[in-house]
């Protein structure tokens, strides 16, 4: 590949609702520039993007997928991201790794949650902002509403960069074009507008502009890229990636308008651990220390770990020393590559904006910082927000002898995707897998299923529960023992008072006079720490309680560790039994986008699951977001119900909100359920 300079780079990821196109505007950039041939389609699995079998099964995205072109003399890295909620993490992940993010929205649909969850977040890191109207040629569609929908949902700030014409068979650009034609609006009036909004960031241009009346287009670059910077001007786009229309003037916009690497918000990086840490922005030089950033890391069959990677600051060829955060040891790069969806093609050099990936560097973890000098020790990018995985399946292998290959498998599959979390209870002996939702964990099992040939039996898990506290107590124990030689003494006083919600667990020493010494106050935590592990209602972990160790008695001989274990363990069984102990039950946040005439059914059946509705909002095409709060116990098979109610339009999101205590009939439950287990166990 020819080398390209910081200048002549673009970043760019496409994200945005599920059945947007935002894979088929990838193939038709792709084709328009001459990267490939000719446009695959997502129906016949013949895309660049989609390129993995089950991806190909599905006709959808479910992981971000890499591309490049060339065209005009610039090279454009492209991101196509999934849509589905289920798969957010991907587009989540890609921000990092680009200057704009172009927020695909279908006219026929208009802007969806997803779409509105990207604007936020991609403002959030400080990207340029590009919204493209996709499907501009479906019939009967209403695209002057669908661009005030746009400006109502995301802000006065998105002004249309084009407009359809010939009835959607073309574009007509109305930033270097004064004037023209469209099928909706006024050239002249976008054009207007447009100017109007780029002269305000630039006081002394703004004053010329008043003074002229006028202002060349081509005098405003650096005011256009601030107007991007400050997020004061979103473009909006209209295509066809279908016909491909606009795909043309989509490409220019990205080449003549869009921010290159040194134009674009610099990432916030940090060096150093806590109270130390401080902020930095990176240098888009290709000739200083090199920082690069992994944002995505691929298990390839054949290819092994690959980590994929976006560099800041200097340069990385073949032979390049890096280190892999604060490694000591240093890897050197073999090979190079920039991904073209599943095929590696190998380079020589990745600049300031390019991103490439290295292969069979076993170190690299998915937002690590890779660095050749240990003057880029200790430095971290400001890290992603990605929801919490609360959809979860309890996993066991379907053939005898599988279990360890469940635990490698599984580890290779949190190495790629963020949002799976993998954890063991071990009062129970249940391992779950976490994700973003049933699709979401479907997807994996059927990989490990395809690609490592491991089955695995599912069923729910055990909900999250929690144990706590809700007055004050105190606790003692006396832990003596004699076995005829060295005996064992420890005495431990503490008390105990419930902490608001969401704290954790405080561990306080107030021993005076060396009571206690300082030594074994570390056993005494480690025994009550053992206690938070199950507590003593249903076996659920303790949080939000504060342990305050006061006084006690140790003797010069006896007194040891293991006796100061179990003094603070039985001292804190002792307080808990008197601290009015409840079980609390987690509650999520949900946001659920239905039909307008299904609502009641919507709300009527999250009220029946013990929830509550916070808020709607009115959508696009007759949609509506619905906000509300429930218990996660009761949400168990509500994606098929929501199907059910919306005849398949409906899409839901959850993440943790609080917890709150049990309804009383719940908490005897979980404790008949729990010594019952616990009668089962001693037999």
């Amino acid at each position: 590949m020819e080398p390209f300079t910081t200048e002549h780079i673009r970043t760019v990821a496409l994200v945005g609702d599920g059945a947007a196109g935002k894979t088929t505007l990838a193939e038709a950039l792709l084709a328009k520039a001459g990267a490939i041939q000719a446009a695959g389609s997502v129906e016949r699995g013949t895309t660049a993007s989609d390129f993995d079998p089950l991806e190909k099964q599905y006709q959808h995205s479910l992981r971000a997928s890499l591309l490049h072109l060339e065209t005009a003399d610039t090279r454009i890295h492209l991101i196509d991201t999934p849509g589905f909620p289920d798969f957010i993490g991907q587009s989540i992940g890609a921000l990092d790794a680009v200057e704009t993010a172009a927020v695909v929205i279908s006219a026929s649909a208009g802007p969806q949650m997803i779409a509105a969850r990207m604007m936020e977040w991609a403002a959030d890191r400080k990207l340029c902002r590009l919204v493209v109207i996709n499907r501009i040629d479906v019939e009967n569609v209403d695209l002057p509403a669908i661009l005030a929908a746009v400006r109502s949902a995301f802000g006065r700030e998105c002004l249309p960069i084009n407009l359809p014409a010939d009835g959607g068979k073309r574009v007509v650009d109305c930033f270097f074009n004064p004037s023209g034609d469209a099928d909706f609006s006024s050239v002249e009036e976008a054009h207007g507008a447009l100017v109007d909004q780029v002269v305000e960031v630039d006081e002394e241009l703004m004053s010329l502009y008043l003074e002229q009346g006028e202002v060349e287009p081509s005098a405003l670059h650096a005011p256009f890229e601030k107007a991007l910077r400050e997020g004061h001007l979103v473009p909006v786009c209209f295509v066809s990636a279908r016909t491909g229309a606009g795909v043309g003037e989509l490409l220019d916009v990205l080449v003549k308008l869009a921010p290159n690497p040194a134009e674009g918000n610099p990432p916030l990086f940090i060096k150093g651990e806590g109270d130390a840490a401080v902020e930095f922005r990176s240098q888009p030089d290709p000739q200083k220390h090199v920082l690069a950033h992994v944002f995505k890391v691929v298990m390839d069959p054949f290819v092994g770990k690959l980590g994929v990677f976006r560099v800041h600051q200097g340069t990385v060829t073949r032979d390049t020393q890096l280190f892999v955060g604060d490694g000591r040891k240093s890897f050197k790069v073999g090979h190079l590559f920039m991904l073209q969806g599943g095929k590696y093609v190998e380079v020589d050099r990745a600049v300031p904006g390019d991103l490439a990936a290295v292969a069979k560097v076993d170190d690299i973890v998915f937002d690590c910082v890779l660095h050749d000098s240990h003057d880029e020790d200790q430095i971290h990018m400001r890290p992603l927000e990605f929801p919490v995985p609360m959809h979860g399946f309890a996993i066991t292998p379907k053939r005898r002898g599988d279990e360890q290959r469940i635990s490698d498998v599984l580890h290779k599959m949190i190495a790629e995707d963020p949002t799976l979390v993998v954890a063991h209870d071990p009062s129970v002996n249940e391992t779950v897998l976490r994700g973003l939702g049933e699709l979401h964990l479907r997807s994996v099992f059927e990989r490990m299923a395809s690609q490592f040939k491991l089955e695995v039996e599912t069923r729910p898990p055990r909900v999250p529960y929690r144990e706590t506290v809700t007055a004050k107590a105190e606790g003692h124990h006396r832990h003596k023992k004699q076995t005829g030689g060295a005996g064992q003494f420890g005495e431990v006083y503490l008390r105990i008072e419930p902490l608001p919600r969401g704290t954790g667990f405080e561990f306080v020493d107030q021993v005076k006079g060396g009571a206690i010494p300082n030594t074994l106050i570390p056993a005494v935590q480690k025994g009550v720490e053992q206690v938070l592990t199950a507590g003593p209602i249903a076996g659920f972990p303790m949080q939000d309680v504060r342990v305050v160790v006061y006084d006690g008695k140790y003797h010069p001989v006896d007194s040891k560790e293991v006796a100061f274990v179990a003094a603070g363990r039985k001292a804190f069984l002792d307080a808990i039994g008197k601290a009015k102990a409840i079980v609390l039950e987690p509650i999520v946040g949900v946001e659920i986008n239905c039909p307008a005439d299904t609502m009641g059914d919507v709300t009527g059946d999250l009220s029946s699951r013990r929830g509550q509705v916070t808020g709607t909002q009115t959508m696009q095409a007759g949609m509506l977001a619905v906000n509300g709060l429930a218990p996660l116990s009761e949400l168990d098979g509500y994606a098929a119900r929501l199907k059910s109610m919306t005849g398949g339009h409906g899409a839901w999101t959850m993440s943790l909100s609080h917890y709150e205590q049990a309804p009383p009939n719940l908490q005897s439950q979980l404790a008949t359920e729990y010594a019952k287990h616990r009668r089962h166990e001693e037999e």
